[in-house]
């Protein structure tokens, strides 16, 4: 029997509105996430990838609750997390964690590591003091910093540090899934190395599972066990991370391994998409939201809007002709 997957994500939906005049009226929206379909295993890292503003990182923050979400649902183990009121709410909180992009605006610059890393066990009231600073020392240590360092502040640290002291304040509550939102986007080649196999490891060793916000697709291929592309709001394919890289199925998945530097000749495709009549996510186009760039479109495609559909090698795809 297959295990029911920690997450669930079904329509979800987040709009913001476009307020215009003295009397701020509402003259419009951004639909930044437009009907959003997945799940996350146990375990597992799914890589969320696309253009940068095609809601990958509002996707993230939704799920936590940290953006109010229009429409749709998030079912975590079991429970639907817009249903969840007090202990319950603060219970998932404890279970599902983050790390943001920006090491250097994430972590407060006037509190020492050791109050950051502690923070999440005085909101939850885990241990005795003693006890909160032996998990302090603990997480440092698990994150490749030593403990006598937590006297120190944000500012005392390199990038990679910095994000080192994310995930351990991430970790404190033993999460069972972590939203990396971009985490290695602003480092060094050299350091996005280092965090990744960090990543890697507490995955192995705790199981945790990840939800890897990306663009970078070197990173993704990396660290994902399958990747979902996401395109103007919506997630256009999910597959095996060898079956999006391998076969990309979707034109614009297509489009985006065109763009990334390859030295292996058999991705460079002859697939081609204009750069012409970008759609933006306050006035999306009608039917395929891709059919504005794709060579592949017909007059079916600007009036009907292809589903996310399984196909015989088990990825879903949301186009009319692949």
């Amino acid at each position: 029997m297959t295990e029911a997957p920690i997450l669930e994500v079904e329509g979800l939906t987040v709009h913001f509105p476009i307020r215009k005049g003295v009397l701020q009226r509402q003259v419009g929206s951004v639909r930044a996430v437009d009907g959003v379909d997945f799940s996350l295993k146990r375990g597992e890292t799914l890589s969320l990838v696309g253009e940068s503003g095609c809601g990958k990182s509002t996707t993230g923050l939704a799920l936590m609750g940290l953006v109010k979400a229009t429409a749709g649902s998030v079912t975590f183990a079991g429970e639907r997390i817009g249903k969840l009121r007090g202990a319950a709410l603060k219970n998932f909180r404890r279970r599902v964690q983050i790390v943001f992009q920006d090491p250097f605006s994430s972590l407060n610059p006037r509190q020492r590591v050791h109050d950051i890393i502690r923070a999440p066990l005085d909101i939850h009231g885990i241990g005795t003091p003693a006890e909160r600073r032996q998990r302090v020392a603990a997480l440092m240590e698990r994150v490749g910093l030593r403990p006598d360092q937590a006297e120190n502040f944000p500012h005392q640290f390199s990038g990679g540090q910095r994000q080192r002291i994310g995930i351990a304040r991430a970790l404190a509550l033993d999460p069972e899934i972590i939203i990396c939102d971009e985490p290695v986007s602003a480092l060094d080649v050299s350091v996005q190395a280092q965090i990744l196999n960090l990543l890697a490891d507490l995955q192995r060793d705790l199981g945790v599972s990840y939800l890897f916000i990306s663009h970078d697709l070197g990173v993704v291929e990396h660290i994902s066990h399958r990747v979902a592309v996401m395109y103007l709001g919506k997630i256009v394919e999910i597959a095996d991370r060898d079956g999006i890289f391998e076969n990309p199925t979707h034109p614009y998945t297509e489009l985006l391994m065109r763009s990334a530097p390859a030295l292996d000749p058999r991705r460079r495709r002859a697939y081609s998409a204009s750069a012409d009549n970008m759609p933006s996510a306050t006035e999306k186009p009608s039917g395929c939201p891709f059919h504005t760039r794709c060579s592949l479109a017909t007059e079916r495609c600007p009036i009907h809007e292809p589903a996310l559909t399984p196909r015989p090698d088990g990825r879903l795809v949301a186009c009319h002709y692949r």
